[in-house]
This record gives structure tokens, sequence and C-alpha cells, in this order.
């Protein structure tokens, strides 16, 4: 069984030991510090650690000032507070000037259960793409979050950073295949691929185990770059047959949509979406909502076989 960790639990890992060698590393929060694991920043380096309080459109109001007199932001909230309340300061102050912010929103997706259908979000990658110039991640792991952590603070410019609630399976042992802007093959195969992003990762893999023994070899991509979308490694992907995209997020705007205006353009093939078919979620434990709105490893098998069948 593998190791597990939550990804927000890897950003604040991250956070403290960038935050020892880069001075100029600022991290921001709104009253949920603890929540979004920037705490131990704020314990390491407090004179570098800011609470906005309940007001998000204040803290990256606040962040892309800081980050435009020369210093790099992290700043934090849950997704649907970052990408839902404060979008109009995230695109006409963040994005419009290109400030160095990176907005670190936990508690993403399905998985946030309990918390229910205010606080599910779906949208957040779908608003982040279509603003100009920014950068989306979506790390599927802790190994990936730190070293892509550690690649989004290098680079210059504003980056949404999409972390989940839950502990989740640890996938790679080398962090050195994990490139900013590159998707990363996890599993070769010769008759379809599966490109999955964030927790349903882990899902397709689970799912390429057990099509392969029902004699269909699927290749699996962590595409944990959603913006800039790696087209090369989408376009090698085509070649082996139909796609199936894998997101714990709305198939409208999402990975689904990136990908499918991408093969549409450059190799047109079949594609299923599994992710959030146009719904709201609802109360319940993280599993239980995975199984009813379909998004687990079984879902994506299904995608596959029926792509396969046709």
């Amino acid at each position: 069984m593998a190791d597990k960790k939550a990804t927000r639990q890897a950003y604040g890992k991250a956070l403290v030991e960038i935050g020892k060698t880069n001075e100029d590393l600022i991290v921001m929060d709104a009253d949920l510090s603890k929540s979004t694991m920037t705490a131990e920043f704020a314990k390491e380096f407090p004179d570098r650690f800011f609470n906005m309080g309940i007001a998000e459109q204040d803290l990256y109001a606040a962040a892309c000032g800081i980050a435009l007199s020369g210093k790099t932001v992290c700043a934090s909230t849950f997704a649907m507070f970052a990408a839902g309340r404060a979008f109009e300061i995230i695109r006409n102050s963040i994005g419009y000037t290109h400030a160095n912010v990176k907005i670190c929103a936990t508690h993403a997706g399905i998985t946030v259960g309990e918390d229910g259908a205010s606080h599910q979000t779906f949208e957040d990658i779908a608003l982040m793409r279509t603003i100009p110039g920014m950068t989306v991640v979506n790390p599927c792991d802790a190994v990936s979050c730190e070293e892509l952590m550690k690649q989004v603070i290098a680079m210059e410019g504003p980056c949404y950073v999409r972390l989940g609630r839950a502990a989740v399976p640890v996938l790679y042992d080398d962090a050195g295949m994990i490139k900013l802007g590159k998707g990363s093959w996890l599993r070769r195969g010769k008759d379809m691929t599966i490109v999955a992003t964030g927790i349903m990762v882990s899902a397709a893999l689970e799912a390429a185990e057990r099509l392969a023994a029902t004699g269909i070899d699927a290749g699996v991509i962590d595409m944990h770059t959603i913006k800039p979308m790696d087209e090369d490694i989408l376009m090698e992907a085509a070649k082996t047959g139909p796609v199936v995209t894998a997101e714990e997020h709305s198939v409208i705007g999402g990975l689904g949509g990136a990908v499918a205006e991408t093969l549409s353009r450059l190799c047109p093939v079949k594609i299923a979406m599994v992710g959030q078919q146009d719904t709201f979620g609802e109360s319940g434990k993280p599993q239980e909502l995975l199984e009813k709105y379909h998004m687990t490893s079984s879902d994506i098998e299904k995608a596959a076989m029926g792509l396969m069948s046709e």
C-alpha cells in the first residue's frame, strides 16, 4: 500500500524549505492557515507571513501590490474563495499586470466532503485557464507538489496551484521527471491513453491495471500542468488510439475540455471525459461522493472499455 499524504501538507512543507533560501518569498492567507498549511511558514518566518483575515479580495489585491514591489507571493485560501470570490481581483490586478503571485488554493473538488456543495469547487480550473498568462497546475501527490512548487516559485508571473484536502497515494519515486509545462508518462500503453490530473491520477493507474487484465493496454499520463497544455505528449498519446480524461472537476472547461480543444485541432481521436458532469455536489464522505458522481477507477475503466468497443 502506497504512503498517503495530502497535497496541501506537501505545499506547507515546500514553503518552509523554499523560504530558508529564498528571502523574497512572502506567504499570505485569509484566516485559514491551519487548513491551508501555511501556519508552519508563519511560525518559521513571521516577518514574511501576512494573515489578511476573512477578506479574499483584499488578500489578492495586497498580494499583487507586494509582488509588484519585487517579491514572490504565495497567497492561499480555499479554492472556492480564491477562484470564485476573488476572481475579479485575480483577473484585473494579478493577471493584467502579470504579477508574480502564486494563487495556491486548497480544498478543491468534491473530496472536501462534508463541507458540501457550497465549498466543492468544480469550476476553478476553467476560470483560471481563461485568464491570459495564467499558468494552471494540479499536482497528483506530495512528491510532485513539492517539486512543482519549487518550479512555480522560480518562474516569473502568476500561477494557480490546485491542492486537495484529503490524503492521496504517493505515486512518484523520482521528482526529476516532473517538469512544469510537461505531462509525465506514468505508464506506457499501445491501445489507448488515460490523461488524468490531481487525485484522479492514482485512479487512472488502478484502472489501467484492471484494463490490462481484459487485454487492453492503456497508458497513463499525469497532466499536472493544465495550462500551458503539453501538446507534444497529447499528440503522442493520440497515436495510440482513444483518450479518456479524468479529473475531480467539471468536464466543462477543465482538463477534459482542454484536451479536447487541443486534440480536435492537432490530432482528432475519440475522447471520453470522467469528471463532474455539469452538476453540483452535496455533503457526504469523500469516497461515497466520488462513487455517486462517477469519479472512480471503475468509472475510468468503464469509459475506456466503452471507447474501445465502438
